[in-house]
């Protein structure tokens, strides 16, 4: 027994504590766990009876970068003073980090509690004993470092030859040269191939998960290392990371990922993030088999940055009118320009505004984007016609091999599920039929295989009635060799998806540079080609409230007509009751008809000058003739009085002039010609005849 042990020691419990680092130490290290649990009879020999067993932390690293439950309970069990030893095989199962190495000394030595391994007794309050438990300390983290060095060394060595392999992508397995070779599975070979052609067609992992999910189509996972499959709905993710892994390129690589360490609240805690590829440690290019080539593995990287609109891409290509959308910057400001749709428009504007929402400040330009898509796809169009034929051919080929990969995936998913039932109906068939409990699971699992080939067979078949009913109508090569030769009738189609042109401009156009020219009313657009090539193309700027297209010409006169007896808001209320609208379908506004006045130098109605006004409504003319307003407007449908009549259902519209010479006639005529004399329309006392002279 060690003199450093005293009475107060043994009055008090002793705590014996049990870790091992990892879940591979539990279980293959067995042997390592019995000497420490062993160490309890160490602890009755020095004289202890009591002696706690703390275990909470078997598979927990004492490196300081997680919480131990076990280690924090000893502590406090400590702290209070309740403990006279705590004992380990090792004095580095308790911490192999100096700050929780430390605060246990200091609080031993402060409550007197002795420390314990399978070598010797410590006592914190000796000075000797708390410089060797430093000592140890410090060694047991250098140690820590050292295994953990000389492993990342040898990770490292080993990666640089291309021969660590960490895990094995879906697709994948191990050959016996310890490469990756293509699976045998027809299956997962086959959905690997189809996920790459999709996310190329479609250009969005989101639209590739769609269209997975719209067909009714599982995805393989790999669940461990020999090469387990399950099946489960695709999602997103699970696009994005099998379009950005380096080794469907045939290419190995190692470092793609690092970890980082930070403090949140007063917890370490450690994330790992993505690195760039030119940072990467190993990369090997034609390592192995690959489902694409390098190219095209760089240019799907690509596709998905330019998705990223948050991240400085042009983001992906929505269903908006506006096809440039995206794409162009204010050349005042260097800022992409934004899209801003109102009304029932659907082509919307681009608009500079990004100082207006972060300082307040005034708006930079903006213009309508009609006029500028149309200038921009004349010209794209005249760039690509020398090449539809060769692409129309191209797409033919493509719409016929989608549908064949469809059709094999769901081909091959009934014969997978077919086999399964088979499976299980051998399963069946080999249990002893008096073992009820056995049986009654293997015969449900059977028909539950059964079902799930009835549901896929059908699947299969209405896939198979859809493609030939397609194909039925599918255009022939001559078909697609006609719409080349007409590309701009087949962009201007309207079964052409908005998404699908803003795809074809991106894939073209790398930036369009916008300015406006208020002195000439010109928007200057410098579009920065794909290959390095630059055009400038200057488009009219049209004044607000100005309406793409040329109004009508009856539109114009009666706007012409009725300015002369109502303002723009009456205007625009008369030309909507006789259905009359704008080129582009819509309601005439106050806004729309002082654009048409202002184009075309017609004045505006003014209500301050009614008294001497030139002209006068049916009213006012019944007024100064002091007769009933129908009669006026039965003399002027008979040709009796000069008026202006510019819509069916409008008002009729009176020169003063011509009024007041009807007057005249009316007072001067001859009472004794009341033959001619037009019949009052309505009865009032104060109504006199109106008299017209033919003379």
């Amino acid at each position: 027994m060690s003199e450093k042990i005293a009475p107060q020691h043994l009055a008090r419990r002793a705590i014996l504590y049990v870790r091992q680092s990892s879940a591979q130490q539990l279980v293959n290290n067995e042997e390592s766990r019995r000497l420490q649990y062993a160490m309890g009879q160490r602890l009755h020999t020095l004289g202890w009876k009591d002696v706690e067993v703390i275990d909470e932390d078997l598979g927990k690293s004492a490196a300081g970068l997680v919480t131990r439950s076990g280690f924090q309970r000893l502590m406090a069990e400590v702290s209070l003073g309740l403990v006279g030893v705590v004992a380990a095989r090792e004095v580095s199962r308790f911490a192999r980090n100096s700050r929780e190495w430390q605060q246990l000394i200091e609080i031993c030595r402060v409550v007197d509690t002795l420390l314990v391994d399978h070598e010797t007794v410590y006592a914190p309050r000796s000075s000797n004993d708390r410089l060797l438990l430093g000592l140890k300390g410090s060694l047991n983290e250098y140690e820590l470092d050292l295994l953990r060095l000389r492993g990342l060394e040898a990770r490292r060595e080993k990666a640089s030859r291309g021969d660590l392999l960490a895990g094995v992508p879906i697709g994948y397995c191990i050959s016996d040269n310890c490469r990756l070779s293509k699976t045998p599975d027809l299956r997962v070979r086959q959905m690997v191939e189809l996920v790459f052609a999709k996310f190329f067609e479609l250009g969005s992992a989101r639209q590739v998960m769609l269209w997975l999910l719209d067909s009714k189509m599982q995805v393989p996972v790999t669940r461990d290392r020999r090469g387990t499959v399950q099946w489960k709905d695709p999602t997103a993710d699970y696009v994005t990371r099998l379009v950005t892994n380096p080794a469907y390129a045939g290419a190995y690589a190692y470092g793609r990922t690092t970890q980082r360490s930070r403090v949140v609240d007063g917890q370490l805690r450690t994330t790992s993030g993505r690195v760039r590829r030119g940072q990467w440690s190993v990369l090997l290019h034609d390592r192995h088999e690959g489902y694409i080539t390098w190219q095209e593995f760089e240019r799907a990287e690509a596709m998905l940055a330019s998705n990223a609109q948050a991240r400085g891409g042009h983001g992906v290509a929505r269903g908006g009118g506006a096809l440039f959308a995206g794409l162009v910057f204010c050349r005042r400001c260097g800022v992409r320009m934004g899209t801003g749709y109102s009304g029932k428009s659907p082509h919307g504007r681009y608009q500079c505004d990004a100082a207006h929402l972060r300082r307040g400040a005034a708006r930079c330009i903006s213009f309508g984007a009609l006029d500028v898509d149309e200038q921009m796809v004349r010209q794209l169009i005249a760039v690509v016609q020398p090449g539809a034929i060769e692409a129309a051919l191209a797409a033919w080929a493509r719409d016929s091999a989608d549908d064949s990969q469809m059709l094999q995936a769901l081909a091959l998913q009934a014969e997978q599920a077919r086999f399964e039932a088979s499976r299980a109906q051998r399963q069946y068939d080999a249990v002893d039929p008096d073992n009820r409990i056995v049986a009654r699971e293997l015969e449900q699992r059977w028909n539950t295989a059964l079902e799930s080939v009835a549901l896929i067979e059908q699947r299969l078949a209405e896939a198979r009635a859809t493609h030939a009913s397609a194909a039925a109508t599918t255009p022939g090569v001559d078909e697609y060799l006609a719409l080349a030769r007409d590309l701009e009738q087949v962009w201007n189609a309207e079964t052409t998806q908005a998404a699908l042109k803003k795809r074809i401009l991106r894939t073209l156009i790398e930036q369009v540079w916008a300015d406006v020219d208020d002195a000439r009313r010109e928007i200057i657009l410098v579009v920065h080609w794909k290959g390095g090539a630059h055009c400038e193309l200057r488009v009219s700027k049209r004044r607000s409230g100005e309406r793409r297209g040329t109004t009508a010409p009856d539109v114009v006169e009666a706007v012409r007509a009725l300015a002369r007896i109502m303002t723009d808001e009456e205007i625009g209320r008369q030309l909507g009751r006789a259905g009359m609208r704008t080129p582009n379908g819509s309601h005439y506004t106050r806004a729309l008809v002082a654009s048409v006045r202002h184009l075309r130098g017609i004045q505006a109605y003014e209500r301050d000058h009614e008294g001497d006004r030139e002209w006068l409504t049916s009213d006012q003319a019944a007024k100064l003739l002091r007769v009933h307003a129908r009669t006026v407007r039965r003399a002027a449908i008979r040709g009796e009085l000069p008026g202006l009549h510019p819509l069916p259902d409008g008002p009729w519209i009176f020169a003063r002039k011509d009024i007041l010479v009807a007057a005249l006639a009316r007072s001067t005529a001859s009472q004794t010609d009341r033959r001619k004399r037009i019949r009052c329309a309505g009865a009032s006392v104060h109504q006199l005849a109106l008299e017209i002279s033919t003379t």
